[in-house]
């Protein structure tokens, strides 16, 4: 077993990177489970299946969609996360065994960035759900002309401020606060989805109408014949959003008792209940046009509905569900990334402050205001970036060293890892080839007008983006390495 004293306290070493202890090994798979129910539970996962009926789908085809989405993702998150539970390391640490020491920074970065994206967005959903219903409670008094500068009114400002305030004591306080907001909260988030389904059944007299509309790709329907074009590319987002995740799981596998229980935690807690909660949706959604006479996907301006108690209680949970999932998928992984970049330098603690702070200088309602009519090229084109990091870790993991590691050697800077100055070519070129690719079919679908003269083939190819770049990649990594005879020493097991 690599303990903390004989690893290396070089310039690749901090405490909140080193190997996790026994005493800190206390995760079980109710934990882990718990850790999904709370990430799962969130507003963009809502109105997932809105996106999909959107395009064309059945209220059922949306929800197996997500589903099967979900359950395909599940299967690299529990292959990455076996090195966690392995070895005690998180992502940034673990990715230095196939990108090198020093080369481990670039996907580190590439993943913090997303990231911090995401966790300014949740902020800024949270921060309106606060507002939306605040202004319920005073009659519109919150209402107001928008600064010039910002875009936004001082009252939208303070209650995007005041949510990311109340985050930063999770920020402060590291993982297991984390996991006890985790655990507490996914009990109260089912209780409240069987509530929310139950109002609308109650109300709506039943289903209603939308469940049994059918899809437009049947004969006759809007999109006749045009199923597969769009179901591929929506799979392939589904996929994306937990794109980020698959990658740093380690992060929080790390912490795990034992192999079982991150396995079984994870396989519970994620596609079951993503499912479940797409499902959840289309019922509520579709009694709100029974009840109010139009489709609200909107859970914030469903709540604004609510009167009474049902407002604070609405605005509670709001804040509870958008917090939870926030602070779990959106501020571990890049903290310990941001750590990695120098850490001599940067703490756990100091890295998430920097993804918060990161987060507030991106205005993210700017970001959503320019990128909203493009979620799925959104997430279509990060799961471009991130599906060849996925293919060269499992390759290089599972393939090339079959899940043994030289853990001490991952904090030395001239040890095995080190390759060519600390950087590996073979994952570069790797890295290089599974993005370029999806390149020419990302632009054109982001900016269609500017870049209509993309190939079909190119297009194509974009449509299984995060698929074509995982195997792109993980089948360059591991013909170059061979040509390079790497892994060159027997590694050493430091964690059964």
């Amino acid at each position: 077993m690599t303990t903390d004293s004989n690893i290396d306290h070089g310039a690749l070493y901090n405490p909140d990177l080193a190997p996790t202890t026994a005493a800190q090994r206390t995760w079980t798979w109710y934990h882990f489970a718990a850790l999904w129910v709370g990430m799962v539970m969130c507003i963009p996962s809502y109105t997932l299946a809105a996106g999909l009926i959107d395009q064309g789908m059945s209220p059922w085809q949306a929800v197996a969609t997500v589903l099967l989405g979900n359950a395909i993702v599940l299967v690299p998150m529990l292959l990455i996360g076996h090195a966690g539970a392995k070895y005690g390391i998180p992502y940034a640490v673990l990715v230095r065994s196939s990108f090198g020491t020093q080369g481990a920074k670039l996907p580190a970065l590439l993943r913090a960035v997303v990231a911090c994206g995401w966790y300014g967005i949740q902020t800024w959903f949270g921060g309106l759900a606060i507002y939306t219903l605040l202004n319920i409670l005073t009659g519109n008094a919150l209402h107001g002309e928008p600064i010039a500068w910002l875009g936004i009114n001082i009252a939208q400002l303070l209650c995007f401020l005041a949510f990311w305030t109340l985050q930063l004591y999770f920020v402060l306080h590291g993982t297991d606060s984390i996991r006890w907001l985790e655990t507490i909260s996914a009990p109260i988030k089912i209780l409240m989805c069987l509530f929310l389904v139950g109002w609308a059944l109650h109300n709506a007299g039943g289903f209603g109408e939308m469940m049994g509309a059918p899809s437009q790709f049947i004969e006759g329907g809007k999109k006749a014949g045009q199923f597969w074009t769009t179901f591929w590319p929506s799979l392939t987002a589904m996929v994306g959003f937990w794109a980020t995740l698959a990658l740093n799981i380690p992060d929080f596998t790390r912490f795990a008792r034992s192999q079982r229980d991150q396995f079984i935690g994870q396989s519970i807690g994620l596609p079951l209940p993503m499912g479940l909660l797409s499902l959840m949706s289309v019922v509520v959604t579709s009694a709100t046009v029974v009840i109010y006479g139009k489709a609200i996907w909107d859970p914030v301006e469903l709540s604004s509905k609510f009167a009474g108690i049902g407002v604070g209680v609405a605005l509670l949970v709001l804040t509870l569900d958008t917090m939870s999932c926030n602070l779990a998928a959106n501020l571990v992984g890049p903290a310990y990334d941001f750590a990695s970049l120098s850490p001599r330098r940067i703490s756990y603690k100091i890295g998430g402050l920097i993804t918060a702070g990161v987060a507030l200088l991106a205005m993210p309602w700017k970001i959503l205001a320019s990128t909203q009519g493009y979620i799925f090229t959104w997430l279509v084109g990060y799961s471009a970036l991130l599906g060849p990091v996925a293919g060269i870790m499992l390759v290089d993991y599972y393939f090339l060293r079959g899940t043994r590691l030289n853990v001490r050697a991952l904090f030395e800077e001239s040890g095995e890892y080190a390759y060519r100055r600390g950087w590996n070519p073979a994952a570069l070129i790797a890295l290089l080839l599974g993005i370029l690719p999806n390149l020419p079919g990302f632009l054109n679908a982001a900016f269609p007008d500017s870049f209509a003269a993309v190939p079909d083939f190119f297009k194509t190819i974009y449509t299984y983006a995060w698929f074509a770049g995982l195997a792109i990649s993980a089948i360059t990594y591991i013909v170059l390495m061979r040509l390079a005879r790497y892994p060159r020493s027997g590694a050493n097991t430091a964690r059964a």
